[in-house]
């Protein structure tokens, strides 16, 4: 819950997870991430190249939301091969994907019961207080698959979404000179590239028999909504191939429309801003690297695995 939930159960526990991802709880997560974005370049930054997706864009946000559940920002490899596990393999591959949630499930069954006898101040904590409609605690499973949910999507989207930013970036050096020149851009080029690169590809079932543009469809099916072809439609948007760092208006689908939109999009905003700030700071002048070979996921959640980059 709330993505798998329908109304009138998915309001309430929607309105749950929305008090810690205000624009004013990102305020203060803001410094840990841009350190962690420091941390991470100290890495690398002598070599004068890198992986940057295996060595920058998918640790930022893995160490961002374990820093938000208060759970070891150490165990982001478990995470990530869950992550892995689930949205790129068990697409063809359901006991790998069972696997996976189950393993999940263990790791914040775990935390629940160790904050049952030690409450912290940390994400978990905060949905174990929680109320129902009715006043009552929220069951553990809840409580889990809602931690579950936060990890998944938390994590995949936003590297996904930063990965395709540096990508462009290295491809066109006009863009990213005129962000190194114009730092105060920033806002409206993260939005530009959320819609020119849109990580997330959405599925809903179908519960009534309807038409759409002419297509029947039947109860059971499942209907792919696409926001990266959505964010492309040139009757929305003019140039709608082009990406256009200033664009003014840009009303784009990144973070999904209706009362399913993305419950953490302030926090993707951050961290794709801080991530890209820190990292032009410090690396102003960067390339793709002709020896490397980028790749890119597969599956509903869409960015580069392999982004290797050649600086300094």
């Amino acid at each position: 819950p709330p993505i798998t939930s329908d109304p009138p159960e998915h309001k309430p526990a929607k309105q749950l997870l929305l008090p810690p991802f205000t624009p004013d709880a990102m305020k203060k997560l803001e410094p840990r991430v841009r350190a962690i974005c420091n941390e991470l370049i100290d890495e690398f930054i002598a070599d004068g190249k890198c992986d940057a997706a295996a060595r920058y864009t998918k640790h930022v946000p893995v160490r961002a939301i374990a820093h938000m559940l208060g759970i070891p920002e150490s165990d982001g490899d478990l995470f990530i091969t869950w992550i892995h596990d689930i949205l790129e393999l068990g697409i063809k591959d359901h006991e790998t994907l069972m696997r996976a949630a189950e393993a999940m499930d263990r790791y914040f069954a775990e935390h629940i019961e160790r904050r049952k006898k030690q409450p912290t101040d940390d994400l978990i904590t905060t949905l174990m207080n929680a109320r129902d409609k009715n006043g009552q605690p929220l069951h553990d499973e809840h409580v889990r698959g809602s931690l579950r949910l936060l990890l998944i999507a938390g994590i995949d989207t936003t590297w996904s979404a930063i990965g395709a930013s540096l990508w462009h970036l290295a491809r066109n050096p006009a863009d990213r000179e005129r962000l190194v020149r114009e730092p105060s851009l920033m806002p409206s080029a993260v939005e530009e590239l959320l819609r020119a690169y849109s990580p997330v590809t959405m599925a809903r079932e179908v519960m009534k028999e309807t038409s759409i543009s002419g297509c029947p469809v039947k109860p059971g099916n499942m209907v792919l909504l696409s926001f990266p072809a959505a964010n492309r439609d040139p009757a929305m948007f003019p140039d709608a191939d082009k990406v256009v760092l200033d664009r003014k208006e840009n009303r784009h689908a990144a973070f999904g429309l209706g009362i399913h939109r993305c419950v953490g999009s302030n926090l993707a905003r951050m961290e794709m801003t801080v991530a890209l700030e820190e990292w032009l700071k410090r690396i102003p002048d960067f390339r793709l690297d002709p020896a490397g070979k980028v790749t890119w996921s597969e599956g509903t959640v869409r960015g580069p695995r392999q982004l290797p980059v050649l600086f300094g």
